[in-house]
């Protein structure tokens, strides 16, 4: 009997705890965390480990030096107009995310003129997991094929979900015009040409 209290005890604990993480993933970004550019690393490496867990495979570990990386890699192309391009660092893989800045318009009472501004999306550690998870369907175990629309890939869910990966580190950067461009490096790198993923 005690075992079985015990038992249920720490499933109430583990219950919440990952309560508590989705909450804090869910949870709006206050305004100045929106416009800087850090990330929440809770919120990703729940969001990563959710979707891992979702075909059977273990959790990735955050990395301090992976996430270093990458925010220097977003820095980088920050300061080269914010164009997406991979660093093709040995032995990391690479996902990224781009964001445009919302554009809102304003018009003066009785002028016709608008006045536009550039904003930035409230966009979320858990927004940029879902985005590269969509490729999901497109992906055959069976097969270990992809089948993407023209344009478009299964290498980032490839990427998150790949079985031997243990570490994520992610960085952002907000771009002059708003828009921001978030990287998340893993190690060991996935996408092995003839393997699978899991």
């Amino acid at each position: 009997m005690q075992q079985q209290q015990t038992i249920i005890r720490r499933n109430q604990a583990a219950y919440a705890l990952i309560s508590a993480a989705l909450f804090l993933c869910l949870a709006p970004a206050r305004s100045d965390a929106a416009q800087s550019n850090t990330v929440d690393a809770m919120c990703l490496l729940e969001e990563h480990n959710a979707l891992r867990a979702s075909v059977g495979v273990a959790d990735l570990r955050w990395s301090d030096a992976l996430a270093r990386q990458a925010t220097g890699w977003a820095n980088g192309l920050k300061k080269a107009g914010c164009g997406m391009k991979h660093s093709h660092t040995a032995k990391a893989g690479e996902n990224l995310y781009w964001a445009s800045p919302l554009k809102t318009g304003t018009r003066s009472k009785g002028k016709s003129a608008w006045k536009w501004r550039l904003t930035q999306q409230p966009i979320t550690g858990r927004n940029v997991v879902a985005a590269w998870a969509t490729e999901q369907p497109w992906y055959s175990r069976t097969t270990n094929t992809c089948d993407a629309p023209p344009g478009k890939t299964c290498g980032h869910y490839t990427q998150m979900v790949w079985e031997t990966t243990r570490e994520v580190g992610c960085g952002k950067a907000v771009c002059n015009d708003n828009s921001q461009i978030w990287v998340c490096n893993y190690a060991p790198a996935g996408n092995v040409v003839g393997q699978r993923p899991y």
